[in-house]
């Protein structure tokens, strides 16, 4: 009976696996089956924000279901990915900057998530583009002319930066070029554009978004985008390659994260539709009037990005002595 009851068992686990199989399949083929919700840390009417709704709207009018934005914004992106993974929801996805992975493991000793396993990059949406601006009152008109001044004043001049990327973008510059400043800081960033305008502080790095409506108005000068290619908003600013400093690129991929065991089959299924509605000249479009590049790719290229992202911040961070600090 007992040699019966094991083959029986057997032959059981044989068929549950077989059915296991074929389920993965058919949850991609018919997915979803219900309202999908993003789950973004950006808050409402940001840029990221802006482009998770961008193609929110595009995703539901391919996939017949509605897709729903969720602001979870605070903590570096904490609160979006454990609000993510705590809805245990094969239609919950995650739609964030990379930071979650790349710089909060160097930021934080202990995360209440494994940045690995839990998070599994599907696809890039866009690329947000960071500038480095300083204050017209200090009457330079290039990376080098700042670094000039910034060396004959050592920590007499005072930065600001938005959290997460543009921070460690300017701890780039002073490394790189030798230079020492007094970081000055902001819990919302308004302060300090109006700060960098009236020049009493003299350089910020933030989102080109933020940055330009300033420039334009003659009060702040920007220097350097730190992508790889020039904003098209922008196109009189160089790239930090063209400025001298291609050290200092850092691509801000945002992109859409599953969870941890997601279907091989359906993160290919989701990977896929993003990049077919990004196929519409009127996403690039949209998303370059908020400051950001289209960039969709395959999720190994996604991937790829990040970790060439995450080498760069833990390799500075330990250069600066800045890991972790919380």
């Amino acid at each position: 009976m007992r040699t019966i009851t094991h083959v029986a068992l057997a032959i059981a686990s044989i068929q549950l696996g077989t059915m296991a199989l074929h389920t993965q399949p058919a949850l991609a083929q018919s997915w979803p089956q219900r309202t999908v919700r993003l789950i973004t840390p950006n808050t409402v009417g940001n840029g990221g924000d802006l482009t998770a709704r961008l193609f929110a709207e595009r995703l539901a009018e391919r996939w017949g279901r509605p897709v729903i934005v969720e602001n979870r914004p605070g903590a570096d992106g904490i609160l979006a990915v454990t609000g993510f993974l705590g809805a245990r929801d094969d239609h919950t996805l995650l739609f964030s900057f990379a930071g979650v992975i790349s710089i909060n493991p160097v930021i934080y000793e202990k995360l209440p998530y494994d940045p690995v396993r839990d998070l599994v990059p599907i696809v890039s949406a866009s690329e947000s583009i960071s500038g480095v601006a300083v204050s017209s009152a200090l009457n330079v008109h290039s990376v080098d002319d700042f670094v000039k001044l910034a060396r004959s004043q050592p920590n007499k001049l005072n930065w600001a930066a938005t959290a997460g990327l543009p921070t460690y973008v300017f701890m780039a510059l002073q490394q790189s070029a030798g230079i020492q400043l007094v970081r000055t800081f902001y819990r919302d960033f308004a302060p300090a554009l109006s700060d960098l305008s009236e020049g009493r502080i003299q350089a910020a790095v933030a989102g080109l978004g933020v940055l330009l409506p300033v420039a334009q108005t003659g009060k702040i000068k920007l220097l350097m985008v730190t992508n790889r290619e020039r904003s098209p908003l922008a196109l009189e600013v160089p790239t930090t390659q063209e400025a001298g400093y291609p050290e200092l690129r850092f691509d801000a991929v945002v992109g859409f994260y599953g969870w941890r065991d997601i279907p091989a089959d359906l993160k290919d299924r989701i990977a896929a539709d993003v990049r077919a509605v990004a196929v519409d000249p009127s996403v690039a479009a949209r998303l370059a009037a908020l400051g950001s590049i289209l960039r969709v790719g395959t999720s190994a290229e996604f991937v790829a990005t990040i970790e060439e992202q995450r080498a760069k911040i833990a390799a500075l961070a330990r250069a600066t002595g800045t890991m972790p600090t919380r």
